[in-house]
Order: structure tokens, then C-alpha cells, then sequence
């Protein structure tokens, strides 16, 4: 025989395809969509409100002395007063939005009513707050408060748009 040059054969390549690469670029995708809708979500402050129980009163089951109501009005004025209106522990005065108005105010307010619920056996009940804004406020107002709840570290407070009667007086006389 002959010398015959031999055949060659081509060498098979392997068909695995490496997908290494598309479960990073997964992964990434994944974390990338998980974050963005993470940080789509509105952020809002926690408020906690009491339960209404018809058999406690107007203003539910809370004693009055840890009330302190702030009424926001036209032309950055403030009014507050401590208690129900119609039997205040504190009687109605205005102040502004200086150091030492509100914010010296919420301080004084906040230590007089946890020293009175030391005193009565209840040391961790602190006051609650009521900011009423009327329709002559404004939007900053409101943000303003807001933020001197925040310094005070007052943790307890609402936000109510209906006015008694007599706070509806109260406004207009001062």
C-alpha cells in the first residue's frame, strides 16, 4: 500500500454556551430594579392617633392636662393653650415662630407635662400636641411646626382641620 495521505478529521467543538456573564448582568438588573422602586415609595411620619371611645368624652380617654393645642393663623400668629378651651388649664396667648417663642414654648410645655405624669405615676406620658391649621395659614406655617415638633422630640401630635366654635372666636378676637 500506498502511501495515501490520511484523512483529517475535524475536532468536534464543544456546544456549551457560558452563561456566567447573563447571570451577573441578571443579578445587577435584579438589585438595580429592587433599589429604584425602594426609593420610589412616598416617605410620610408616623401618627398616632387615640382611639375614640364614645363613653370618655369628647376628647377620648386622655387627661387633659397633657393636651396643649396650637392654632395657626393669617400672618405667621400663632395662638396655644393648654386643656379644653372651654375649661383651659392655661389660658390662650399668642406667640410667633422665634426661639423663644414656640420652640421655648414646646420645650417649657413638654418638661411642665412630664414632670405632672412623673408626679401622677405615669412617667413615660408625654404631651399631646394639636395643630389647627386655619384656612388664613399657609403652607410654610404648617412645615414650621412640623419641624419644632421635631426639635422638641415631641412624638405625640395631630394634625386637625375642624375648629369649635370657640376657638373659631378665639381667632378672630385675637
Amino acid at each position: 500500500m500506498e502511501n495515501l495521505p490520511k484523512k483529517v478529521r475535524s475536532k468536534k467543538l464543544s456546544t456549551r454556551v457560558d452563561l456566567t456573564a447573563m447571570v451577573s448582568v441578571s443579578f445587577l438588573l435584579i438589585i438595580f430594579f429592587m433599589v429604584t422602586i425602594e426609593l420610589a415609595k412616598p416617605k410620610g411620619m408616623d401618627l398616632a392617633l387615640p382611639d375614640r371611645d364614645p363613653s370618655c368624652g369628647p376628647i377620648g380617654c386622655v387627661d387633659e392636662n397633657r393636651i396643649y393645642t396650637i392654632l395657626l393663623d393669617g400672618n405667621n400668629k400663632i395662638i396655644t393653650y393648654s386643656g379644653l378651651l372651654s375649661y383651659p388649664v392655661e389660658t390662650p396667648k399668642e406667640i410667633n415662630y422665634s426661639l423663644e417663642g414656640i420652640r421655648k414654648e414646646l420645650v417649657n410645655k413638654k418638661m411642665s407635662i412630664l414632670k405632672y405624669s412623673t408626679n401622677i405615676g405615669k412617667p413615660k406620658n408625654g404631651p399631646i400636641i394639636i395643630i389647627k391649621p386655619s384656612k388664613k395659614s399657609n403652607f410654610k406655617n404648617l412645615v414650621d411646626i412640623l419641624d419644632e415638633m421635631r426639635i422638641a422630640n415631641i412624638d405625640a401630635f395631630a394634625i386637625v382641620n375642624e375648629f369649635t366654635p370657640e376657638e373659631s372666636k378665639l381667632l378672630a378676637s385675637k
